[in-house]
């Protein structure tokens, strides 16, 4: 699963993320409300995992935001508010479930995993379009015009990335994170080395390019 993590104690947002990721999942962090709002709007995520006592904006109130925006990922609470009317609070106001801290982490990542497996899945995007191409991230195949692409899987994470934004600049920064987890600059050409690579396989015998350049700026998939 993909997983917002909206936790403003670093070394406790580092704690579990580093946790899910170990057993496979993908996890983006937010450390304020506002970010963790702006974050949430502009991806899709199988899982939230948000904290009530948030800086800029608290847990309850992004929550809201997102449920009248009607957006319907699955939300697991965190909190050292662990009264019943406390609990009771959180669920009313949109949350899936409620885990008062401290909390142990198999608990957390068993509960986050029962909250992902109650989305419908009609509602869940499992085929990306962009133009004549279209991914499959069920089956991880990808074609161009009705051609299969052979993708490596960080090509395929590349690429993926970039059908999410169609028609959007995607900048470095977000491809680091997003499909290296790095959350620094390594002040490497992995990003350069890997473009070239897919625009080999996804442009190279195709009239119309599909993925540009945008200098000074990322990267951009035509739609």
């Amino acid at each position: 699963m993909r997983i917002l993590v909206v936790e403003d104690d670093e070394v406790a947002a580092e704690y579990v993320r580093k946790g899910l990721m170990e057993v496979g999942h993908v996890v983006d962090l937010a450390g304020d409300g506002e970010l963790g709002l702006e974050m949430a709007k502009s991806a899709d995520y199988d899982a939230l995992i948000l904290d009530r006592m948030l800086p800029k904006r608290d847990g309850l109130s992004l929550l809201t935001a997102l449920r009248e925006d009607g957006d319907t990922t699955p939300v697991l609470i965190l909190s050292a508010l662990g009264e019943v009317d406390h609990r009771v609070e959180g669920l009313r106001a949109g949350g899936d479930d409620y885990l008062a801290k401290p909390y142990s982490f198999t608990e957390l990542l068993a509960r986050v995993e029962a909250i992902g497996r109650r989305v419908d899945p009609s509602s869940v995007t499992t085929k990306l379009k962009a133009g004549d191409m279209e991914m499959d991230l069920l089956a991880r195949t990808v074609t161009r015009a009705g051609k299969k692409i052979l993708l490596q899987p960080r090509e395929f994470r590349l690429l993926e990335c970039l059908m999410r934004h169609a028609g959007k600049v995607v900048t470095r920064t977000m491809l680091l994170e997003k499909v290296w987890d790095y959350h620094f600059d390594p002040q490497t050409n992995v990003i350069d080395v890997h473009i070239s690579r897919l625009r080999a396989k996804i442009d190279k015998e195709f009239d119309v390019p599909m993925l540009h350049t945008v200098r000074g700026a990322g990267y951009r998939l035509q739609d």
